[in-house]
């Protein structure tokens, strides 16, 4: 099979929207975040869906931005970098929380609680040393990157419009978090995994030709002379 630019791109697209699909998959029936459920399967199996998600979010919206860098503009690309560093450290901080706080919990149980108090917007009663830059950083790149990329992409005029809209929107949405019960954090995750199914989708279906997606040239017959 020849490797070819809408053949990437199309395979971002699909990242993309299987992104938004665990993204959403992962909320349904969430254990509460507290120590005792860090030693679950469950935590285990989500928190390494999570991981998932993110690697295949980054590849989607490096699809989404090479499709259209130059319609983007500066605010694309600040975007963009700012949304992949997001998703980067979101996933580093998600491998932490599969491979790293069920072995804490039982020697260091307030420090496991502390980490879960600042992931969700809350403040640790003890330090967690540079976890606590990891989980703010990430918050930043994800809510102002998911935002002014959403914005970016709207303006673009090139893939789904309301999918750049409803990621512009349901990424900023989530500041609401911090003064929300944590009863709200699931159903607030779901307009963000909306929008990357429907950019990815967008992004698989709207495709323009390329001479890199053609390998054969043309076939051209030249009348015989007489």
């Amino acid at each position: 099979m020849t490797i070819t630019a809408t053949r990437l791109t199309r395979a971002a697209g699909i990242s993309a929207a299987l992104a938004g699909l665990l993204f959403i998959g992962v909320q349904v029936n969430h254990p509460p975040m507290d120590v005792s459920s860090v030693t679950t399967t469950d935590w285990a199996v989500r928190s390494t869906a999570k991981a998932l998600m993110a690697a295949l979010a980054l590849a989607g919206i490096t699809g989404m931005y090479l499709r259209q860098v130059r319609q983007t503009g500066i605010l694309g690309f600040i975007g963009y970098l700012l949304f992949a560093a997001g998703y980067l450290l979101m996933l580093s901080i998600e491998v932490v929380a599969a491979t790293v706080l069920p072995s804490l919990v039982h020697t260091s149980p307030r420090y496991v609680n502390d980490v879960l108090a600042v992931a969700f917007g809350g403040t640790a009663t003890h330090g967690i040393g540079a976890m606590q830059t990891v989980l703010v950083l990430s918050s930043v790149g994800y809510l102002a990157g998911g935002c002014m990329f959403g914005i970016a992409l709207f303006r673009a005029r090139v893939l789904a419009r309301w999918a750049a809209a409803l990621l512009a929107v349901g990424t900023v949405a989530t500041v609401a978090l911090a003064v929300l019960p944590q009863s709200f954090n699931r159903p607030l995750a779901v307009p963000t995994g909306v929008a990357l199914i429907g950019l990815g989708i967008s992004l698989w279906r709207d495709q323009p030709a390329t001479v890199g997606d053609n390998p054969q040239p043309p076939r051209v017959e030249y009348a015989s002379a007489r």
